[in-house]
């Protein structure tokens, strides 16, 4: 049985842990060319491409992931079922990024690649209520978990749109998975939109 003093701090170096393997993985994948000039470097500008989003993309899940962590003091079943989901969606990044790159964005391993975002996305949603289940009232305001989830709804609306579109456009569609980027780049854009509404109610 899981013990009901594990605290989230266990979690957090747990999910430390897989990230890091995560980016191993994918700095793997990186090839040098085989010819000594500079021109050789230009027939891998997919593989580079999808390599910066997908590394970024995984430094801001981890950002997002640790911010949220913040507010759970006890690793609930729920919270490391939920944690285990989502590092699973993520750990899912580095082959469909190589396929992406070795097909040239062709319009298949797009489409998966944006499924992977849904699915991580998903698994997200769970992950960050179950975590908001731990928060007081002081540390998150309705107002703020609102904004966050909002945010959390619209990124998987996004991602939703990229799966589709990558089928008859994948450099669009991939386009449009890289937009989320904007709305995950800082974990506590829930908390700055909320001051905003609260002085903007002041007036």
């Amino acid at each position: 049985m899981l013990d009901k003093k594990t605290t989230s701090e266990r979690l957090g170096a747990l999910s430390d842990g897989v990230f890091a393997v995560i980016l191993t993985i994918m700095v793997l994948d990186l090839k040098p060319p085989a010819a000594a000039t500079l021109r050789a470097l230009a027939p891998l500008w997919p593989l580079m491409l999808s390599y910066a989003v997908s590394y970024l993309f995984i430094a801001i899940i981890w950002v997002n992931h640790h911010h949220l962590l913040q507010f759970a003091r006890i690793a609930t079943p729920g919270l490391i079922w939920w944690n285990f989901a989502h590092l699973f969606m993520v750990s899912m990044v580095p082959v469909t990024t190589a396929w992406m790159a070795a097909t040239r964005l062709a319009a298949a391993p797009v489409f998966v690649y944006a499924l992977v975002f849904v699915l991580i996305e998903i698994a997200y949603l769970a992950f960050e209520h179950t975590a908001f289940l731990q928060a007081t009232e002081k540390e998150m305001p309705r107002q703020r978990r609102t904004i966050a989830r909002v945010r959390s709804g619209v990124s998987l609306a996004v991602f939703t749109l990229a799966a589709i579109v990558s089928f008859h456009s994948p450099r669009i569609g991939l386009a449009l998975v890289c937009c989320v980027l904007l709305i995950y780049l800082s974990p506590r854009l829930p908390d700055r939109l909320s001051r905003v509404l609260r002085r903007q109610s002041t007036f």
